[in-house]
């Protein structure tokens, strides 16, 4: 249940071994999170585990199956991190986390900084550091490449297809749309931010899932000024990032406002918010805002995803809580699920990561697990 980047994924990867039916409840998939998302790969993103996933993603999103898609999903796009003076502790922190988990940082002074973004102000940067392998992702090409290889494996996809009901009869999950009613031995809760709405609807306890909005922007840069090559730029504190995006600047607040799940829209003040704090980080003035929009980034308590059975609920297989990341850790992450509900072998780099699959759990959120 779900046809964005996480339950695409996953209905990819159980195809050639399992009868998998895919079912959206929108006229198309990734209408939500997914097909609003600004994505890149970077391995300084997120917890621990997701940097884990986000690194076992990596080969597949470089060089994916044959017939998965027709260019490549992954372009060159170094990420650019930087703190002001009043930010030297956030990053500190930030740097050695990073050290950990990248393949390539290098700590920059002001002036390289400078050189790389030209827009950004001299005085407002105090440390910087470079994610040189960071890339960007293309979201549209990455989650149709997952729902063409389900229908060449066998799969079914099924959209417009709210589940206005779900029961356990006998060995049998039965989900009922407007339409239909399908029937399965396993069900896959991967519904996003109404991951727990599923879970309530199928009598099994929530966990605890907060989806948090986030706004973004298109702005034009400069007059002249070729951005193409310009790395993104993030604030070491979660203030603000800036993407350049087909000539232009994609910028976001960095905003995580608590939302019902519902069709997320842009609020005119944190639109504000993100203009004024570009401003006082660089030398140019917002002109106009050419576009802007708003989704929803789901997070549990501890900000890392949720993926497995539900320790009350035979047969109920909880994908949720990616948090922002689902689009760079899908591959990974799907591999991973995939083999939790195939019985097959725990993937062996993040067992060398000391990630297994208690750290994606439910049963991390129940009282008896």
């Amino acid at each position: 249940m779900g046809g964005g980047i996480a339950g695409a994924s996953l209905a990819y990867r159980l195809a050639p071994h399992r009868k998998v039916i895919l079912l959206e409840r929108e006229a198309a998939p990734g209408y939500h999170s997914t097909g609003r998302s600004a994505a890149g790969l970077s391995e300084n993103l997120g917890t621990r585990p997701i940097r884990a996933l986000t690194a076992l993603s990596r080969p597949f999103l470089a060089a994916p199956p044959k017939g998965f898609a027709d260019a490549p999903l992954m372009k060159p796009r170094p990420w650019l991190f930087i703190a002001r003076a009043d930010q030297r502790d956030a990053f500190e922190s930030h740097l050695a986390e990073a050290r950990e988990t990248c393949p390539v940082i290098t700590e920059l002074d002001a002036d390289a900084a400078v050189k790389l973004f030209p827009l950004l102000r001299r005085d407002y940067v105090d440390r910087a550091f470079l994610e040189a392998e960071a890339t960007d992702l293309d979201v549209d090409a990455i989650l149709q490449g997952y729902l063409r290889g389900l229908r060449a494996q066998g799969g079914t996809l099924t959209a417009d297809a709210e589940v206005l009901g779900i029961a356990r009869d006998g060995a049998l999950w039965r989900a009922a749309t407007k339409s239909s009613t399908y029937a399965a031995p396993v069900l896959v809760n991967a519904g996003g931010a109404w991951s727990d709405e599923t879970a309530r609807l199928a009598g099994v306890q929530p966990v605890g899932l907060v989806p948090k909005r986030r706004t973004a922007m298109i702005v034009a840069p400069p007059d002249g000024a070729d951005v193409s090559r310009w790395p993104e730029i993030d604030d070491v504190g979660g203030e603000f990032y800036v993407k350049p995006e087909a000539g232009k600047f994609l910028l976001s607040p960095s905003d995580e406002t608590p939302s019902l799940p519902t069709d997320a829209q842009p609020d005119e003040m944190d639109i504000a918010i993100a203009v004024d704090r570009m401003e006082r980080a660089m030398t140019f003035k917002v002109r106009r805002i050419e576009r802007s929009w708003a989704g929803l980034r789901s997070f549990v308590a501890d900000r890392t995803p949720v993926f497995g059975f539900d320790p009350g609920a035979e047969g109920f297989f909880w994908l949720a809580g990616q948090g922002g990341a689902g689009i760079q850790t899908s591959a990974g992450l799907s591999q991973a699920a995939a083999s939790l509900i195939l019985g097959t072998e725990w993937p062996t780099s993040l067992s060398a990561r000391d990630v297994t699959p208690a750290t994606f759990s439910p049963a991390r959120f129940r009282s008896n697990p």
